[in-house]
């Protein structure tokens, strides 16, 4: 069980690190390609970029007030949050429970009003010297040009079946 729980432990962790922008070239890529889905795209990577440099209310700027954020039960903090006020508290928590890591979005798939974005974490959780890789995806629904959810998942080809899309966009 212990080896079970570091694991979901891991996941997690890199699961709420699904903000970082800097680095590796990214791909975009989806059906109907807007303006204000591009427009989108930047916001989350800039939501990322302050995710990872600890500025949790610039990370929050691309939702609308009343998002509902979902983290898998299987999370430690799993659950749905509500408002920007809920999520900036599931961030915050999360990130007190890393000491150090990044996230990556390697890629950003467009499915109508829904943007997913396909997460590679490498962290370290606090009281570890064990660094942890996860491949996670976000799905961000997006309105107004404001995210106005966000569902999590640890399961990849699980978060593409979700939205539409073929298990072979990853």
């Amino acid at each position: 069980m212990g080896m079970v729980r570091t694991i979901l432990f891991s996941v997690a962790m890199g699961f709420v690190l699904w903000v970082s922008g800097c680095g590796a070239a990214r791909k975009e890529h989806g059906v109907g390609n807007s303006a204000e889905m591009e427009r989108a795209i930047a916001a989350l990577r800039g939501a990322y970029a302050a995710f990872n440099r600890g500025d949790i209310d610039a990370a929050v700027e691309v939702m609308d007030p009343a998002i509902e954020w979902s983290e898998p039960a299987e999370f430690p903090g799993g659950g749905t949050y509500h408002g920007r006020e809920g999520a900036k508290q599931y961030l915050t928590a999360s990130r007190n429970g890393l000491a150090e890591g990044t996230s990556e979005p390697e890629r950003f798939l467009v499915s109508g009003d829904r943007i997913v974005v396909l997460v590679y974490a490498h962290v370290r959780p606090k009281g570890s010297n064990e660094w942890r890789d996860v491949r996670l995806a976000d799905v961000y629904t997006f309105r107004g040009g404001k995210a106005i959810a966000m569902r999590a998942f640890a399961d990849r080809a699980e978060a593409l079946r979700w939205v539409g899309l073929p298990a072979d966009s990853r």
